[in-house]
This record gives structure tokens, C-alpha cells and sequence, in this order.
């Protein structure tokens, strides 16, 4: 890239495309090109609040953008991301990557055709939590993921895996760095036509074993996550960027509150989608992870409703 700003847009500017908005304007080294979004009242209303143009189409923002944020529903992200790459732009799509893993893997071979970059919206992943996960857990050998949150329409063109357990399935395939061998799941519909409920047993090959469970259609937000390890076992909290480590040592158990620095993740998530696209290095969550997590997320799914059947 050049010494000027990276131009970068944001398509669908809906509860979470706003933040996409802001966040673009006010970084160092970024300018908000511009915006698309099919909801015409609301992309004026994003329009003037975060004073940049708003275009008529897709080409028409891939023009004037150097990369672009995806955030429109998940069962658009294919028709959207294809034309952006095309033009030339390098995406951050939000998760999950896609609805299915095949049109995940033609996002991937457009990426390259185009020499684009691909990074997923995994926001978890850039959580100071995470941070602090990446640097104690060395070989993980249970790990517990909780993700609760209130019941509201918005995301449930998907069902709850796709929805919010795929942010805890790309967390623990990040920290067990290992191929999942069996899958055990069930789940439950509530107040949509897809599952709101879910769990999932994931056995890796290393012998981990992950037990996760998702709720949207819970009184109160949680998302909470327990690592252990032949060395003790850390509890935090995803929300809060809270939590405590209990070390096993020779006088018992000793415990201690995790030194986490707070911060956005959204932000720092953006910050470094920018870095990655203008010193064209490999995103921290590139389009790979994005399809591994898709493809293990669908295997839930896909269980759950042959149950359910």
C-alpha cells in the first residue's frame, strides 16, 4: 500500500454493519469510503451519521474501496463477497464465512484468483481473553464453552450453531490445534424455526474433549469458557474480559486473577484486518479457519436435525 489512507467500506450497515461504520472512521490510517446497503432510509441514517457517501450498488462501492466489510445476513455473504472480490477487494466477512462450505470454498478460490485477502469475522479471536488463552493453555485436555443470550430475531436466518456457537467452535480449534475425530450433538427449536438450543461433545485426536452449549433464547448474555490442563485450569469470561487461573502447585491450588488488558474487540479486530491488508500478510483468522469452523459447525447442525427429523 501507499502512504495514503486505506479505503475501506462497509456492505450492510445493519446493528452490526454500524459499528463497522464508526469504527472505519475513526482509525488511524483508515477512511470510510463509503457504504451499501439495500435498506435505503437506513443507509442515508449511517450515511449522515458517519458522514461518507452511500453508493446505489455493489460495483459501485468496490470502486472506491481498497477493502470492505461484509455484514449483511449470513445466507448473503456469498452473493455479496463474490463481486467485491472480483473488483479487486480484500474482504473481512463476518462469521460464519458462509451458510455452506461450498460456497465457502468458492469465496476461497476467488480470493486467490483475485489475490485478495480473506479474513473472518471471528471477533473472539481478537477478545484480550483469547489473548491471554494463546499464551497459557499449551496442551488443553477439557475445555467447557457456555454462550447464552437473550432471544431476538436478528441472526436467525441461521440456526443457533451458525449463529453463536461457531464464535466458541473457532476458539477451541484454535487453542487444541487438533483434528476433531467424533461429534456428539443435540438441540432443541424454541421460538424460531431452527434450533435456539445446542450442544455439542467435540473429541479431538490429541484426546481433548470440548463440551459446548449455546442459548438464544436465554434470560441473561453469558459467554463464558473453562480450560483445563494437567497444570490447573482458567475460567473467564469473554464479556467482561474477566477471570481467574488456578495453578496446581506443591502446596495445592493456588489461585489467581488472569492480568487481562481490556479492550474493543471489534476495534482491534479492524485494526488488524488494516494492518494485514496494507502489509499483505496473512490475516490472524483467514478464510481456512473460517471453512474448518463452517464445516464443523454444519456437521452440529446436520446432526441436531436428523435427530429432530
Amino acid at each position: 500500500m501507499s502512504d495514503s489512507k486505506l479505503k475501506c467500506g462497509v456492505a450492510g450497515v445493519g446493528y452490526l454493519g454500524q459499528h463497522h461504520a464508526r469504527l472505519y472512521r475513526e482509525m488511524e490510517g483508515v477512511e470510510l469510503a463509503g457504504i451499501f446497503e439495500t435498506n435505503e432510509e437506513r443507509a442515508r441514517e449511517i450515511g449522515g451519521i458517519y458522514q461518507c457517501p452511500v453508493f446505489s450498488s455493489l460495483p459501485e462501492l468496490a470502486k472506491e474501496c481498497d477493502a470492505v466489510s461484509v455484514v449483511v445476513p449470513t445466507d448473503k455473504h456469498f452473493e455479496v463477497s463474490i463481486p467485491l472480490l472480483e473488483a479487486g477487494c480484500h474482504l473481512l466477512i463476518e462469521k460464519p464465512i458462509c451458510a455452506n462450505v461450498e460456497e465457502a470454498s468458492r469465496i476461497l478460490i476467488a480470493a486467490r484468483e483475485a489475490n485478495a485477502l480473506v479474513q473472518v469475522g471471528h471477533v473472539e479471536h481478537f477478545n484480550p481473553v483469547m489473548s491471554y488463552l494463546e499464551e497459557v493453555v499449551n496442551r488443553p485436555q477439557y475445555i467447557t464453552a457456555e454462550r447464552l443470550a437473550p432471544y431476538q430475531p436478528r441472526g436467525t436466518e441461521v440456526g443457533v450453531v451458525l449463529d453463536l456457537m461457531i464464535h466458541d467452535i473457532g476458539v477451541v480449534m484454535q487453542l487444541v490445534n487438533s483434528d476433531p475425530i467424533d461429534v456428539r450433538s443435540v438441540g432443541v427449536a424454541a421460538l424460531s424455526k431452527t434450533e435456539d438450543i445446542a450442544n455439542a461433545r467435540i473429541e479431538f485426536a490429541n484426546g481433548c474433549v470440548a463440551n459446548l452449549n449455546v442459548s438464544r433464547v436465554s434470560s441473561k448474555k453469558v459467554r463464558e469458557i473453562r480450560v483445563f490442563q494437567s497444570t490447573g485450569y482458567l475460567s473467564l469470561d469473554f464479556m467482561n474480559q474477566t477471570g481467574h487461573h488456578v495453578a496446581i502447585g506443591a502446596s495445592g491450588l493456588d489461585k489467581s486473577e488472569v492480568p487481562i488488558e481490556k479492550g474493543e474487540p471489534l476495534r482491534l479486530e479492524l485494526e488488524s484486518f488494516a494492518e494485514s491488508v496494507m502489509n499483505r500478510k496473512d490475516p490472524k483468522v483467514g478464510g481456512e479457519l473460517g471453512r474448518t469452523a463452517l464445516d464443523l459447525a454444519i456437521q452440529i447442525t446436520n446432526q441436531i436435525r436428523e435427530r429432530t427429523a
